[in-house]
Parts: structure tokens; C-alpha cells; sequence
């Protein structure tokens, strides 16, 4: 008897400890805080043993034990050529299938062992080929090779969704990001996330600093119009002035050619045409060089009914302001296109996306890679009442667009409606506010510290449990692009 209350003295013990770490891990201060309570509870529950482990049934552990044995083996007996070759074949960043998110649920820091330590060993021999002397490759061989390396590995994408106010949240996930080294070059948003994304791409790399303490964001961009101004223009209940003027005095006059000639960033804000028989467009240095970047904002924050739709504005050869697709108007780009991903994909050679999704009709719907990756019998009411509902809201609007479609306003807002219902809200990798009924409170709410302050934090917090994840995934590519860039130096 003794014996068994001093067990289960020991078990509370040990379930108290894990219950005070994981407080203290939702209430950390800074990531370094947040890491090492995370590494206690790796310790503390077990998960440890689950890391050493590599049995799992969502990555071939045979196939990436040979090639990490092939790796050490070749890079030892410094055969170069034998290792071009193996590295050349398995060169994507979800070979066997290593970036399964189900691998990076069960630990707070990292996925197993084995994974860790082959991102590793793929990263040291891609360095020893680099230093290898050029008796044994040349220095035009390795260029070549780590071309197509850079190539074959793609890059990744960061994608900001709509949120007004809510989407200061984005600001916390670029600081996390930022801080880490592991913010993409790639950026897209739309509405709110287009804010983030513009103010990202027109900045120089030093003004970063002042941008996360959140002084570019206090103004008021909501200011609803009077009623003599509603019935002079009811196409919108506030006036777009405000945020106009807001967008012109932070991002000045800069098309999307000469951000990324500042910035080095390629950014991208997506919009939706207001008669939505168009499809939606996604801007950039590629599609639209010389269209205002200040222009494509404001027309992806056109919230329909709140915002008037916008004309967008380019930059002529002689620095004078033209209508850009005159007579084509624009609203809010995350109404039909929030995470532009095959267009972006197809334009940067994108192998996987970050999403920062913080649009206040969305964040509730929103599944844990976990709920969405299970496969257990008990999730399948779930999945079924999700696919169906989706099905049968957009049967509804289908249904009502054939009765009272000849309605230009009904048929514009049944169309926006459909397109919010058909999207896809995730990424490869999702970061995404935790919202309660005060959330909704701060929506439409003109930016304040307190405000930008609490939401920068959410999105730091959000951000630390992806930050290894995230890690594991740019690793390679990382790599790659500054041995690349090295070596062009060298060549020169």
C-alpha cells in the first residue's frame, strides 16, 4: 500500500510539473524563454524517447537511413563525385516524405532524430563540396552544380492574409521570422497582409527595426463617412481618403520594379476586379512594373460595402501618374484569392509557403495540423460535415445567382460570397491567431500601441512553436543560396 501511494505521490508529482511548464511556456516573454521551458518538456514528458525513436508511419525511415549512410560514407572517404550524385538525387526539402507536419506535432522543439541528423549531414556535405579544392572539382563545376541545386530546391513563400486591424498580428510573425534569419525573400498578402507586404518591400533592410515597433502603423486609416457623403457615394460606408493618404505618406512613390530594386524583396499583393467575372490578380515586378505599390494596396484593402472599389494607378516612363486597366475597377484581394499560392509558385519557383492567417471569418474554421491529418474513424463526421457544408453553401449561392442574378449588387456579393467559401486557407506550414469575442472588438478599430502591442506579441507567440519547424524546412536552401552566392563572388 505504502508502495502505491508513493507512486502515485511521484506520478502527480511529475503531472504537476509538466502542467506548470506548459503555463509558463504560453506566457513566455521572448523565444529564448520560450525554447528552454520547450526543452524541459521534451525531457519532462517522454517526447525524448519519441525523437530517438524512428519508427513512424509518415516518412520512409529506410530510405533516408541509406542516403545519411551513403552521405557520411562518401564525404569520409572524400569521394566528391560520388557525393554530387547522391545529393543531386534526393535534393527537395520533403524527400521521404520528412516534412510531414504530423512529424513536427509531437515534440515542442524538432521531429525525430534522424531527421534532424540528416538535415545536418546534407548541410555539412554541401559545404565540404564547396571547399573542395580545385584539383579535385573545378570552381566553373561547382557553380554549375549549385545552380541547379538552387534550381531543383526551390524557395520558400510568406503569405499574409486579410484581417484589418487584426492583421497587426502579421507584424509579430515578420519579427519572429526576422529575428531568426528565416524570412522569406518571397512575399504575398492581401488586404490587410498587403500592408505588411508592401511596407516589407519599399523598406531599406536597416529600417526593419523601426518597422517592427509598430510607429509606421499609428494613423487613422477607418473613418466612415457621413451621411451626406454616403448619399453622395454609397458604393462604401468609409472613406477611402483616409487610408489613401495613410498608404502614400508610408510607402511614397514607388512602383513595384523600383521596391525591388530597394529591398531585394519580390512582393506580392493580390487583388479581386469588382465585376467578378474577371479573375483575380496577383501584382509584382513581373506582372505590373510600374504600377504604384501604393495603388495595389488600397485596392486589396477595398473590403466591399466598407471601401469604395479602386482604380489602380502606374507610374509612365516620365515619372507622370496613368490609370492602370482604365475603366477596371479593384477590391479586396483576399475576397477571391487570400493565399495566392500556384500563381506565386509558378512565378518564383516556390517549393513550400508559410501562411499568416489572421482574417477574423476564417481564424474560427481554422484546423491544427493535427485535426486535419488525422485519420482515426471519429474525425470522419467531422471531415464529412466540413466538405459537405462547403458543397451545400455554395449549391445555395449557385441556386440563388440563377433566381436573382439579373441584380447586379445581389449578383456582385453572391459572386465575393462564393469566393470566400471556395478558397484555400492554408499553407504548408500555418501560423494563426487565437481570437476571442474582444478580438473583434479591435476590427475596424484605427491602430493604437496598445493595440499593435498586444497583436505583434500574439503573432510572436503564435510563431515560436513553427520556429524549428520552419528551421529544419529553409535549412538546405539557405544554404545552398549563400554558397552560391559565394562562389559567383569567387568567379568574378
Amino acid at each position: 500500500m505504502l508502495k502505491l501511494l508513493s507512486q502515485h505521490a511521484i506520478n502527480f508529482q511529475h503531472a504537476y510539473k509538466i502542467k506548470r511548464l506548459e503555463q509558463q511556456l504560453v506566457h513566455a516573454n521572448n523565444y529564448d524563454e520560450w525554447k528552454e521551458i520547450a526543452q524541459q518538456l521534451d525531457e519532462t514528458s517522454g517526447i525524448q524517447a519519441w525523437k530517438e525513436d524512428d519508427e513512424s508511419t509518415y516518412f520512409d525511415r529506410d530510405v533516408i537511413a541509406h542516403r545519411l549512410f551513403l552521405l557520411k560514407k562518401y564525404k569520409q572517404q572524400g569521394r566528391v563525385k560520388d557525393l554530387l550524385g547522391i545529393l543531386h538525387e534526393g535534393l527537395t526539402y520533403d524527400v521521404a516524405n520528412i516534412c510531414h507536419p504530423m512529424l513536427f506535432v509531437v515534440s515542442y522543439l524538432g521531429t525525430k532524430k534522424i531527421i534532424e541528423d540528416y538535415i545536418d549531414t546534407v548541410d555539412q556535405s554541401l559545404k565540404y563540396i564547396a571547399a573542395a579544392s580545385d584539383e579535385v572539382i573545378s570552381l566553373d563545376e561547382k557553380v554549375k552544380f549549385f545552380e541547379l541545386c538552387k534550381t531543383a530546391y526551390g524557395q520558400p513563400a510568406l503569405m499574409f492574409s486579410g484581417g484589418a486591424t487584426l492583421g497587426l498580428f502579421h507584424s509579430g510573425v515578420c519579427k519572429a521570422l526576422k529575428e531568426h534569419d528565416l524570412l522569406p525573400n518571397v512575399l504575398s498578402g492581401s488586404s490587410a497582409g498587403a500592408i505588411m507586404t508592401a511596407m516589407l518591400g519599399t523598406l531599406d533592410s536597416e529600417k526593419f527595426n523601426a518597422l517592427s515597433t509598430g510607429d509606421q502603423f499609428y494613423s487613422q486609416v477607418f473613418q466612415f463617412k457621413s451621411l451626406k457623403m454616403l448619399l453622395k457615394d454609397p458604393s462604401g460606408f468609409t472613406d477611402v481618403n483616409y487610408l489613401k493618404t495613410f498608404l502614400q505618406e508610408h510607402l511614397g512613390d514607388i512602383t513595384f520594379a523600383e521596391a525591388y530594386e530597394k529591398s531585394g524583396l519580390d512582393i506580392n499583393i493580390a487583388v479581386a476586379p469588382y465585376n467578378a467575372s474577371q479573375n483575380p490578380r496577383v501584382l509584382n515586378r513581373y506582372m505590373s512594373p510600374d504600377l504604384m505599390i501604393w495603388s495595389a494596396v488600397l485596392a486589396s484593402c477595398a473590403v466591399p460595402i466598407l471601401f469604395s472599389p479602386i482604380e489602380l494607378v502606374a507610374k509612365r516612363y516620365d515619372g507622370k501618374h496613368v490609370p492602370f486597366m482604365k475603366n477596371t475597377r479593384w477590391v479586396d484581394g483576399s475576397v477571391r484569392s487570400d493565399f495566392p499560392q500556384e500563381k506565386i509558385a509558378r512565378l518564383y519557383n516556390v517549393n513550400y509557403s508559410i501562411a499568416s492567417q489572421a482574417n477574423p471569418h476564417v481564424v474560427p474554421f481554422m484546423q491544427s495540423d493535427v485535426e486535419r491529418y488525422r485519420q482515426d474513424l471519429l474525425s470522419w463526421p467531422e471531415r464529412i460535415v466540413r466538405r459537405q457544408g462547403k458543397v451545400f453553401a455554395k449549391g445555395v449561392m449557385d441556386f440563388t445567382r440563377e433566381r436573382v442574378g439579373a441584380v447586379p449588387q445581389v449578383r456582385r456579393l453572391l459572386d465575393h460570397g462564393y469566393g470566400i467559401v471556395d478558397q484555400y486557407y492554408y499553407g504548408d506550414i500555418n501560423i494563426i491567431g487565437k481570437y476571442n469575442l474582444r478580438h473583434y472588438g479591435y476590427l475596424l478599430q484605427n491602430p493604437t500601441p496598445e493595440i499593435f502591442k498586444k497583436l505583434q506579441k500574439e503573432g510572436e507567440r503564435a510563431t515560436w512553436p513553427k520556429l524549428s519547424m520552419i528551421e529544419i524546412y529553409a535549412r538546405i536552401g539557405k544554404t545552398l543560396t549563400k554558397i552560391h552566392a559565394d562562389l559567383l563572388k569567387d568567379e568574378s
